[in-house]
């Protein structure tokens, strides 16, 4: 059986009416890699989110609106972008019950900016305000988001780089904000060329693994890019 991976939604708003999606390149990639992905509504009872949470085998986090700095401590600066609390929310709970619980987690741009902050590490708000760099990480118009923006180097011995095959490695680049301090727990495996993080994972084994880049939008010109969600995918089946 395929395991049952959750993939917290994001809102979409058009006057009254609220609806909760997910981007079809995630769900098309976990399905590619062997897994059942399951998309999870926002602003559920604690009870109707835990009940579906103990359903899971795993959880993906997906990329989209900036977290609220007051998550990590700090006040909303002016060059912080669009910001969701209900799906703050929902992505907390649930990835403090996958982090106690040992679920495995992979967390895709956003995802593993929820991941640091859930753990307890911080966020730039916006790289070009908090860290000058040669290096444009926010998406260029007109681009495919499939655009190799710059290179990344990953530590040998991360799950990343067994995964890829490589430690060094062309990425796309659809973000501004960034991790700032890493949480308790998790190390830095890979970094842009201006020292920006595009990778953590777990330092106790568990697959709890984090990259700042979009693996999902590059599976048509890198093969490499699929073997992520396969080891996401294998790390559940080993459990």
């Amino acid at each position: 059986m395929k395991p049952l991976i959750g993939i917290p939604t994001r809102a979409q708003t058009d006057g009254d009416l609220v609806r909760y999606t997910g981007i079809a390149t995630y769900t098309r990639a976990l399905d590619l890699a062997g897994g059942a992905p399951l998309l999870i509504p926002l602003g559920l009872s604690d009870a109707t989110l835990r009940a579906i949470f103990e359903r899971l085998d795993g959880l993906l986090l997906q990329g989209g609106v900036d977290v609220h700095p007051g998550e990590y401590g700090e006040p909303v600066e002016p060059f912080c972008g669009e910001i969701d609390r209900a799906r703050d929310a929902t992505e907390l709970k649930l990835l403090r019950w996958a982090l106690a619980e040992a679920l495995p987690i992979l967390g895709i741009c956003r995802g593993i900016q929820m991941l640091n902050v859930a753990a307890g590490g911080s966020l730039y708000q916006d790289l070009a305000a908090q860290l000058a760099s040669p290096i444009e990480h926010r998406h260029v118009k007109g681009n495919p988001y499939s655009f190799h923006a710059h290179a990344i180097t990953i530590d040998a011995d991360a799950r990343l780089a067994r995964a890829l095959g490589a430690t060094q490695i062309e990425v796309n680049s659809l973000h501004h904000q960034a991790l700032k301090t890493i949480a308790p727990g998790f190390r830095v495996v890979a970094r842009a060329p201006d020292g920006v993080v595009e990778g953590i994972e777990a330092d106790n084994g568990r697959f709890a693994v984090g990259v700042q880049f979009h693996p999902e939008w590059m599976i048509e010109d890198d093969a490499r890019m699929i073997r992520v969600f396969q080891a996401f995918v294998q790390a559940i089946e080993e459990l």
